[in-house]
């Protein structure tokens, strides 16, 4: 398992118990299971006191642990006869962002997400997750046909932001955001977003302008990475800590301020600790939120969804 920085204390300890039950595997005459359960114990207790009040900046590491279920992951877990999509049809096909045809509980949604990758060279086909002009404009086609045949949108949140090269900004970066932050407000079906690690920038914002839009309890989303924040305020970035407080972007800062809708609980420790529970916790909630909004008319649909964002900023602020 990777550990984070603050984590330190528990590797040591889980490492201690883990070298234990490896010398009694190779002698079984040692009889080591009462120390190994007592280190066990320690380490859980530990576990719940290091993340019993996460920082805000601890809480960007926890999201971008790179043993977090990504997109794929969720795809894998919770959707059956999923059908994948590719291609902007103008351009390429961006391998940041993955989507395509699905059914969840049997109900059929059009599934489109930010995949980062899980190995050196998945995270170098995938762009580590930050998507081109042509992943945007993948995604407003795939929205455009979920709006043809009537079906639901669910989005997956996760990257640090869109790509900034060169090639990128030539073919139009931000129009592309723009058409698919636009798209998300104008198609008349449920659209259901979900940040599970990074919500990062408009590279997040063009896939989850939503009418509900859920957090995990230990993901992150805002305008900009605690680093570049600090970059530019402080022309320092290991201020990153300071911008991290500042940029209200943890679940829970956000709930309060009304820009998201719901938290979805996390395992103690993270969702890297409990990949199985943590998707399945994100499946229900998904599927409560397509049961409410699958009440509505098309009209009511979009109205709800312009509602939602305009009224961001009127409750909240105060706290």
């Amino acid at each position: 398992m990777h550990y984070l920085d603050f984590e330190k204390p528990l590797a040591e300890i889980e490492g201690k118990a883990e070298e234990l039950r490896a010398m009694a595997r190779a002698n079984a005459q040692m009889d080591i299971e009462k120390e190994a359960s007592a280190l066990d114990k320690k380490a859980h207790q530990l576990l719940g006191d290091l993340y019993k009040d996460l920082s805000a900046w601890r809480k960007c590491q926890v999201a971008r642990h790179p043993d977090r279920p990504h997109c794929g992951e969720y795809i894998e877990a919770l959707f059956t006869e999923y059908t994948p999509l590719a291609g902007d049809r103008n351009f390429a096909d961006d391998q940041a962002v993955m989507g395509g045809l699905a059914r969840l509980n049997d109900r059929p949604v059009m599934v489109i997400g930010h995949e980062k990758g899980n190995n050196t060279q998945s995270r170098i086909e995938r762009n580590f997750g930050m998507a081109r002009p042509e992943g945007y404009r993948k995604a407003i086609r795939l929205m455009d046909l979920a709006d043809r045949f009537n079906v639901p949108v669910v989005t997956l949140i996760d990257t640090p932001g869109a790509y900034p090269g060169k090639g990128a900004e030539e073919r139009g970066q931000s129009e592309a955001i723009a058409r698919s932050t636009e798209k998300c407000l104008r198609i008349g079906v449920p659209l259901v977003s979900v940040v599970i690690g990074e919500g990062g920038s408009g590279g997040a914002v063009a896939f989850a302008t939503a009418n509900r839009v859920a957090m995990l309890e230990h993901s992150i989303y805002s305008v900009i990475s605690p680093e570049g924040c600090a970059s530019i305020l402080w022309k320092d970035a290991e201020k990153m800590r300071e911008a991290a407080e500042a940029l209200r972007l943890t679940a829970q800062d956000l709930h309060r301020l009304s820009v998201i809708d719901r938290i979805i609980a996390e395992p103690l420790g993270g969702a890297q600790r409990d990949s199985t529970s943590t998707m399945k916790s994100v499946g229900l909630c998904i599927d409560d939120i397509l049961t409410q909004l699958s009440q509505m008319s098309r009209e009511e649909i979009v109205q709800d969804r312009r509602k939602k964002f305009l009224a961001i900023g009127e409750t909240g602020l105060a706290a």
